[in-house]
């Protein structure tokens, strides 16, 4: 009240996921021993005074106008205490502390026995705004097909809101389900009518025209669920978390959970969070990719495929557990669908080339078989055999999959579709992997056979086995070469110095390998003395070496050709609207950005861990500067703070709204029931099979996980 005071700290009784709150124990300058205890409001009313009521049904109406504006909200609770009251229960905490057994149940114990019948002093309230392009990357995911959960600590109404401000609920979905059962009956019961109401939608389509039931097919690996028209979303509260996580109701939740385009699951601790994404895994045949910021999220980053953390004031616990890290939400955009989906159709492409030039050198020995009696005569030169997949093709593979690319990075954002073939594994799947053996042993035996006609007419110049090795190697090499350049989308420098350098470097070597210079030094190691130079001056070798490359690629180009013609993919498209108008020059065409919407968020979350407490009343991590703080008093009020003070009109005491300049956890606002301001503590929201919203610049306070 405009007086400095010094508090003495007693005792500091530590926040954790189950108990929800937090509590000191301080020495007031008059000597009174007091406890002051802040944390989830549902745990808090439950150990309150009853003598407290008519302020708790004040404190309640104000929570919910809070949660319903969007804001995270926190309450307030003291008690005095007795000196000997307190020197007790110090002595009860120091033999719990000293344990050597269930030491945590022991202090939870200890802790519980002194905070209750606490006084009631009211709620805070605090404004986080979502950091720029959050509702747009939530958009552009949910066009990618994939399904954005969101896994939060908050009150239902403040997670609603998030859904809401991120975009990921709308007025146009045909229904929001929300489960709010107490019991495993309750929740049964409100699980098996979304399931219905779903179902019945399917029925009747339109101005009542029955929907035809073949079209309800579901993809593979999908329930029937899954093919139903129309967008649902469903809220789960924290009471569904209870009981829709064991063993006989999670498939129930699973099912219904994944026929809905959003699903936003309230009051979920960080045990739970790792329990859904692991439900997935488990049940579904489906990648999933947890994003977090907190130490709260570490559990269900580490469960998750992909984990994801994102650097903020929130410390740095999930960045440490994640395998990648940005500090901005929007990140994730280009992280999926340009960056993932590239290094996917390079992965593809690398694999698919990889056994097709693997079979088509080794099958020549197969062929070659037949005609030695199956020795252990090899077809090629000994060095080319240990230089071919070293030197020859190692280079030109390595080079497209590093650089190569069907699109480039503004298409991939401007076509979310074009993330869906990694989804459903299309560019490389067993069809995909016979297909490229299939090729190879083709080519193997054009290689072969090709080489064997033409050698079998002539015997008067290239009768000989070593003219007959050169021949089908040489044609080996630039069959894979001229391959993996019809392979190749994205031609750099690069491209073009290892595959058409690799080339240059076979012929190098060969006729190095063939001089009279190291048939001298080594007579038993290159026997194949001048046989390149004699062999490649021969036209019929050079026609021979035309006609099996002509073989080999034209059947390849045709059958590209009348796929692109006849069955184009998306890609395909996309190039070609990118070729016409690099012809046309017109102005590039521009994602349309949808305009930002004001943002809210609140409730209570867990987002530190246990054994901080003595940290977080230092305020040593939190103290804003003197600079910050001048420059913070000048600006003006919050918007939504005046509004609410216009819409009351006047305030109760017990109901005082307070302007407090910017929290510690980079809050825009904050706000006070009761009269007493108090730091809020850090807040989270989390989400899995998706994507989620995010907070600030200044802080990060939203988790999510993304099933992609």
């Amino acid at each position: 009240m405009g007086r400095p005071a010094t508090y003495q700290l007693l005792s500091i009784l530590d926040f954790n996921n189950i108990r929800k709150r937090m509590s000191v124990i301080v020495r007031n300058p008059e000597g009174r021993i007091r406890l002051y205890c802040k944390g989830a409001d549902t745990l808090l009313f439950e150990r309150l005074h009853p003598c407290n009521q008519d302020l708790m049904n004040i404190t309640t109406d104000h929570l919910n106008e809070y949660a319903g504006d969007g804001l995270r909200t926190l309450l307030l609770a003291y008690k005095d205490l007795e000196e000997s009251e307190y020197e007790a229960w110090s002595e009860r905490l120091q033999r719990a502390s000293k344990a050597v057994d269930c030491r945590e149940e022991r202090l939870a114990a200890v802790y519980e026995e002194i905070e209750q019948d606490m006084m009631l002093l009211g709620a805070t309230a605090i404004e986080d705004k979502l950091q720029e392009g959050v509702p747009e990357t939530i958009a552009i995911l949910t066009l990618a097909n994939i399904k954005i959960w969101v896994l939060t600590g908050d009150k239902q109404e403040t997670a609603v809101n998030i859904g809401y401000s991120c975009k990921m609920l709308t007025d146009d979905m045909t229904e929001v389900f929300f489960v709010t059962g107490r019991t495993v009956h309750e929740v049964r019961e409100e699980l098996r009518k979304a399931r219905e109401k779903m179902m019945d939608s399917t029925r009747t389509l339109g101005n009542g025209f029955p929907y035809q039931q073949e079209k309800l097919d579901p993809p593979k690996g999908s329930s029937v669920l899954e093919a139903i028209p129309g967008e649902y979303a469903v809220c789960v509260c924290v009471c569904l978390q209870a009981h829709a996580l064991e063993a006989d109701m999670e498939l129930e939740f699973l099912e219904t959970a994944c026929a809905c385009k959003a699903v936003i699951c309230c009051r979920v601790t960080p045990l739970q969070k790792a329990q859904v994404v692991e439900l997935v895994k488990k049940y579904k045949r489906a990648v999933t990719l947890a994003i977090g910021d907190g130490a709260n999220d570490v559990s269900m980053i580490k469960t998750a495929h992909i984990g994801v953390g994102i650097s903020g004031q929130e410390g740095i616990q999930a960045v440490l557990a994640s395998d990648y890290t940005f500090s901005q939400f929007k990140s994730l955009q280009r992280l999926l669908l340009v960056h993932g989906r590239w290094s996917y159709l390079r992965m593809c492409k690398f694999l698919c080339y990889f056994f097709y030039k693997n079979f088509a050198f080794t099958m020549v020995h197969f062929w070659f078989g037949f005609f030695c009696g199956f020795s252990a005569q090899t077809v090629y030169d000994q060095y080319f055999i240990t230089l071919y997949n070293i030197v020859y093709t190692s280079l030109p593979v390595l080079a497209m999959g590093i650089f190569d690319q069907d699109v480039p990075e503004q298409r991939s954002l401007e076509y979310p579709k074009l993330y869906e073939p990694g989804q459903l594994n299309l560019l490389f799947n067993k069809r995909e992997f016979f297909i490229c053996i299939a090729q190879g042993i083709y080519t193997s035996v054009v290689l072969f056979f090709v080489s064997y006609g033409v050698f079998a007419d002539d015997v008067t110049q290239l009768a000989d086995y070593q003219s007959f090795a050169v021949t089908v190697a040489t044609s080996l090499v630039i069959v894979v070469s001229v391959q993996i350049a019809l392979d190749t989308g994205y031609w750099t420098a690069i491209n073009h110095f290892f595959i058409w350098g690799s080339v240059a470097m076979y012929f190098a070597i060969m006729f190095a390998m063939h001089s009279d210079g190291l048939f001298n030094i080594f007579p038993n190691q290159f026997t194949f003395v001048g046989n390149a130079q004699n062999t490649l001056a021969q036209p019929a070798v050079w026609f021979t070496i035309l006609l099996s490359t002509v073989v080999c690629i034209v059947p390849v180009v045709t059958f590209r050709f009348l796929k692109l013609d006849l069955k184009p993919q998306l890609s395909d498209t996309v190039r070609y609207t990118q070729l016409v108008r690099k012809k046309q020059k017109p102005q590039g065409r521009r994602l349309r950005i949808v305009g930002r919407t004001g943002s809210r968020r609140t409730g209570y979350a867990f987002s530190h861990q246990e054994g901080f407490g003595e940290l977080i009343t230092s305020g040593k991590n939190m103290r804003l500067s003197s600079l910050a703080l001048s420059s913070f008093t000048g600006r003006s009020s919050a918007s939504w703070i005046d509004t609410l003070r216009k819409k009351r009109g006047t305030e109760s005491p017990a109901a005082q709204q307070v302007s407090a300049g910017a929290s510690p956890q980079g809050a825009e606002a904050s706000q006070v029931s009761g009269g007493v301001p108090l730091e809020a503590p850090e807040t989270g929201v989390t989400g899995l099979a998706g994507g989620a919203s995010a907070p600030g610049p200044a802080s990060i306070t939203e988790e999510c996980a993304v099933k992609e």
